[in-house]
């Protein structure tokens, strides 16, 4: 349960990050863009809706994470170290990013990383953040196992 938490928690921030980030601030994708295109205030509400409904799912496993690791805290005499836990968050991030690369720009064309698709961006984001951070906190934990012995 502690692992599925660590990873859960990892899915729903990075879930929130994508937000955030590439669909607000940057304002490069939503997640319908690539179908419904913003460029009527009709079709921005669909998209805002739609994001909305995305974040929706990424708080939901976000406490669902939250909750997993509470329930793990209650069952174990020892918490795993630091570098362990940040392991299993980059694991469920680049779990994220991969899987929603994979469906939503690949298999579904609903939106791409910039807008149109270009093979640069939605290849380079899914290996690198999708492979690279589920390694990267593949990685991490296996030094944070090292390091607890």
């Amino acid at each position: 349960m502690l692992r599925a938490g660590g990873i859960l928690l990892g899915i729903g921030l990075g879930g929130f990050a994508d937000g955030i980030l590439l669909h607000q601030i940057l304002q490069w994708h939503h997640m319908l863009s690539s179908v419904v295109p913003p460029t009527s205030m009709e079709a921005m509400r669909a998209n805002m809706r739609a994001d909305g409904l995305f974040h929706a799912g990424t708080w939901l496993a976000t406490v669902a994470g939250i909750w997993m690791l509470w329930q793990a805290g209650e069952r174990v005499t020892a918490f795993p170290r630091a570098t362990w836990f940040v392991g299993q968050f980059f694991m469920g991030w680049g779990l994220f990013n991969f899987v929603e690369g994979v469906v939503n720009h690949q298999i579904l064309g609903i939106h791409h990383v910039r807008g149109q698709p270009n093979f640069d961006w939605d290849y380079g984001f899914l290996l690198f953040a999708g492979i690279g951070f589920f390694y990267f906190g593949r990685w991490l934990a296996r030094r944070g196992e090292a390091l607890r012995r």
